[in-house]
């Protein structure tokens, strides 16, 4: 057994300070899995502290799931093998005539290619581009890059200064470098009780420890996050203020200015995912602007440029910038110079500007037209949405449901993959109208599964 012995910093809780010191040395790969912790008398007597204190740090190590204490053997870093969530953004190849609802995708437009295509033929005949395009950058991005960004972001509605961002390899690396930047392993994040998948497989990854918070209409329960604070505050929250995804519902102002007054008392860190594109029409006060010094904000350009280039934003406050280069530089260096350029490009030219609005338009038109065709079910979602939930009517489960509309050759999602931790699985599905190829394809999506919901009581549809 390795005699391990921590510096522990001479202000603070000891024995709290002794718990983060087991959780960075198991992060950093000092204290490995199954490896045994050092006696509670002999690292007492090397720290100069109470076997109490010790006692109570390895409980709480325990708390935080890094540890599991064995009767008659001692105390052991725990093995750790992150589950499989299931998630996956892209399925598997579709089958020929397949309506795939299933992904939160943005509508297809001939000039997603003939934009790419016009950047990278606009880089081709620059000689500085080229060679930059070719050679390393700074972690966070360069200088030029961030500036096009703030200021397309700025003219979004979303003001941001170039200084406050780096630039990620899209939403979900904004997550995984958030949860890795602000917590530790074992550590507790707490969030809608339905949320976004990528998430949660990220924090299984990161064994981080999801709560859920009860979600409503007007998002989150924010004075059931307020019990949780009086008793023990998470070290983070991710929220989706403008669109909780599976659900659509909008974060209210009200609420908004409550979480940041929580997370101003109580020290609580929060992430606010702004992935899914909503227009400034549709959006309420952004928490970064509410608490820019403790809100990370990402965006990303996935959903409205291209999601196959991989360039999201992350805007955060300036004590974050080192701690979130030198992640940066242990995951990828940098992202790829390349494809930053061609989305800078894209926008540069007002091509994306275009794309945008005329998303805008598309994505109402075909909420209105699935709100419209679902109304008998009551679905929820907002017009400017990507998405609609639908609980399904007494009688059916999701289960049966997805297979029958698989069969008629539409596909949507369960809610199973959006449950944190043991939350009920509900009978509900989401559905994606943007995704569908065009207008006509969505409304025989959305005819199918209308016929489908309709078969009556007792139906072998319904039962199995």
């Amino acid at each position: 057994m390795t005699f391990w012995v921590p510096e522990l910093p001479s202000d603070g809780t000891r024995y709290r300070a002794l718990a983060d010191a087991i959780a960075a040395a198991i992060a950093d790969g000092e204290l490995t899995p199954g490896q045994r912790l050092p006696p509670q008398r002999r690292l007492a007597d090397a720290l100069g502290v109470t076997v109490g204190t010790v006692t109570r740090a390895y409980a709480e190590a325990e708390r935080r799931d890094l540890v599991e204490a064995r009767v008659g053997s001692g105390t052991y870093v725990r093995e750790r093998a992150a589950p499989d969530s299931g998630f996956r953004h892209v399925a598997a190849e579709a089958p020929p005539g397949l309506i795939d609802l299933s992904l939160s995708l943005p509508p297809p437009h001939p000039d997603r290619p003939a934009g790419l295509a016009e950047a990278l033929t606009s880089i081709a005949a620059d000689p500085e581009a080229l060679a930059q395009a070719v050679g390393y950058q700074g972690e966070r991005g360069t200088t030029r890059h961030r500036a096009v960004l703030a200021r397309w972001l700025t003219a979004l509605g979303l003001p941001m200064d170039a200084d406050e961002l780096t630039i990620t390899l899209g939403g979900q690396h904004g997550i995984f470098l958030a949860l890795h930047a602000l917590t530790q392993p074992g550590e507790r994040i707490a969030c809608a009780a339905l949320t976004y998948p990528g998430l949660i497989n990220a924090a299984q990854q990161c064994h981080r420890k999801l709560l859920r918070m009860p979600l409503d209409d007007d998002g989150i329960d924010v004075d059931a996050l307020a019990r949780l604070c009086a008793q023990q505050p998470p070290r983070l929250v991710y929220v989706t203020p403008e669109q909780n995804n599976p659900t659509g519902a909008r974060l209210a102002e009200a609420r908004r200015h409550q979480l940041v007054e929580l997370a101003r008392q109580h020290d609580i860190w929060l992430v606010e995912d702004g992935v899914q594109y909503m227009p400034p029409q549709a959006r309420d006060t952004p928490l970064y602007r509410l608490a820019p010094e403790r809100t990370l904000y990402l965006f990303s350009t996935s959903k409205v440029i291209a999601g196959g280039l991989r360039v999201g934003v992350m805007r955060a406050p300036a004590v974050l910038h080192e701690r979130l280069a030198n992640l940066l530089l242990a995951q990828s260096w940098m992202v790829p110079p390349l494809m930053v350029e061609a989305v800078c490009r894209w926008i540069d030219s007002g091509a994306a500007d275009r794309l945008l609005a005329w998303q805008v338009e598309e994505t109402a038109e075909r909420q209105r037209l699935a709100l419209a065709r679902l109304a008998a079910y009551s679905p929820r979602g907002q017009v400017h949405g990507s998405h609609l939930w639908l609980n399904l009517p007494e009688g059916w489960r999701a289960g049966a449901l997805l297979g029958q509309l698989e069969r008629h050759g539409v596909r949507v999602t369960g809610g199973e993959p959006f449950c944190v931790g043991s939350e009920p699985v509900p009978q509900a599905i989401r559905l994606c109208p943007s995704a569908a190829p065009d207008r006509p394809a969505l409304e025989r999506a959305l005819t199918a599964i209308a016929t489908t919901l309709e078969a009556p009581a007792g139906h072998p549809w319904r039962t199995l």
